[in-house]
């Protein structure tokens, strides 16, 4: 997960409205460092980090929404939907690496160190450690899953990456949607205007 940006240009003498303008409007930029990868279905770890900026921007504006204007309310309700739609794409992600982890050890793999060096793979790109036990059962060849769960599970799969689909369509869509209405500078506008 990406570091959050640094907070600069906080004055302790000013006006908790003030800085919370400041805090609001530097999660903002956060955001939007992250706008070149909404074209990138595949850049899973972008796109979980702008979700997590997504969410850093919605606290923000969640905790300081007695001294920011009401009018930034609307503003809120988008950033979790945008918080939510990348949610459920990075849940979709999760599963689909944790099957493939499962499939892939149990198809002619080296074993527990081809299934941890896949785990590792699947920290990388994901940002998430796997339980070392949980590994650890999906070698074991007593719970290993049988033709008939292999299939099940590789049919949960497929209908696992066509959700994932539709998550991002629904996400890109609401992306563009806002950029249409400049939201960006509209949020800019009601912080910069109603201090």
């Amino acid at each position: 997960m990406a570091k959050a940006k640094p907070i600069t240009g906080l004055n302790i003498h000013a006006p908790t409205e003030v800085n919370a303008h400041i805090i609001a409007k530097i999660r903002l930029a956060e955001l939007y460092t992250w706008e070149q990868y909404v074209d990138n279905p595949y850049h899973v770890r972008e796109l979980h980090n702008l979700r997590i900026a997504a969410k850093r921007l919605r606290y923000t504006l969640e905790i300081f929404a007695d001294v920011l204007p009401p009018t930034i309310a609307p503003f809120l309700k988008e950033v979790a939907q945008i918080q939510e739609e990348l949610g459920a794409l990075h849940d979709a992600d999760v599963m689909i690496a944790l099957l493939r982890l499962c499939l892939g050890a149990q198809d002619g793999g080296s074993g527990y160190e081809y299934a941890l060096a896949h785990a590792r793979n699947i920290r990388k790109k994901f940002d998430f450690v796997i339980n070392p036990d949980i590994v650890a059962s999906l070698l074991d060849p007593i719970t290993a899953p049988s033709a008939t769960e292999r299939h099940g599970l590789e049919s949960l799969m497929l209908d696992l990456h066509q959700q994932r689909n539709e998550h991002y369509s629904t996400f890109r869509q609401h992306w563009y949607s806002l950029q249409t209405e400049d939201f960006r500078r509209m949020v800019l506008s009601t912080l910069d205007t109603e201090l």
